[in-house]
């Protein structure tokens, strides 16, 4: 039975979670403040968590960090807070993914089941899902890809790394997934749809999580939608990575 931690400090939300999930066969702890979601992931580790934001002792966003500090359990961020910036500095910090309060029951199964999948993170006696590993794509059973260099940016799906004019850029899981399969198709358009299908391996995730994660990228690549370099927006139709002119 996969274990989940619920961080809330409202009661009444605490208890619609926790029922919630163990309806769906989930085995649920909970706590009410930041410091006890670090006793708790420090003294019985949990298969996922589950953070609200606005805590008594601890802004979520430190909490998270924190929690990254000692664990590389996934986290889903459930937040009230829905400004671009604020998601993109808590996927910085190292959540998996998040929830916009409010949010139904059966949004909170679903982002869960599809952050415990991505991530590997399988309970003990549990198969190990079709896409674990470090990264969601490209499968670990398919081909070892090779690296690719688009003007000045370098990208190594092999060692995970990508360097623009020489200098490393420092990406989280997502954020490398999602490049290395543009460079894989340079010069093509690429749909949302196609990415939510391919890099996540979620066709039902919404297209904000692609939007979110592309202007996260964009920024770490020095440019910016209405200034593109590398990521260039085609408008209807999807996004391409191309050699800046």
């Amino acid at each position: 039975m996969p274990s989940v931690l619920v961080v809330e400090d409202d009661p009444s939300i605490r208890q619609s979670l926790i029922e919630v999930l163990a309806e769906h066969g989930y085995a649920v702890r909970s706590v009410g403040d930041g410091f006890g979601a670090l006793r708790e992931i420090t003294q019985a580790p949990v298969d996922a968590v589950v953070l609200d934001l606005g805590l008594p002792d601890l802004d979520g966003g430190d909490a998270l960090r924190m929690i990254r500090g000692i664990s590389s359990v996934p986290v889903l961020v459930a937040t009230a807070r829905d400004d671009e910036t604020e998601i993109i500095r808590l996927l910085n910090a190292g959540a998996d993914d998040y929830l916009v309060k409010p949010f139904s029951g059966g949004q909170l199964i679903a982002r869960l089941s599809a952050v415990l999948r991505r991530t590997g993170h399988v309970p003990s006696g549990h198969a190990a899902p079709p896409h674990a590993g470090q990264g969601a794509w490209p499968a670990p059973a398919a081909e070892p890809l090779r690296a690719t260099v688009v003007g000045e940016l370098a990208v190594d799906p092999g060692a995970r790394t990508a360097h623009l004019a020489g200098r490393e850029l420092h990406l989280t899981r997502r954020e490398f997934d999602l490049l290395a399969f543009l460079a894989h198709h340079t010069g093509q358009v690429v749909s949302k749809r196609r990415l939510l299908t391919e890099v996540w391996r979620e066709p039902y995730v919404d297209d904000q999580t692609v939007d979110v994660h592309l202007s996260s990228l964009r920024r770490k690549l020095g440019e910016r939608a209405a200034a593109p370099r590398y990521l260039l927006t085609v408008r209807g139709v999807g996004i391409k990575l191309v050699e800046p002119r």
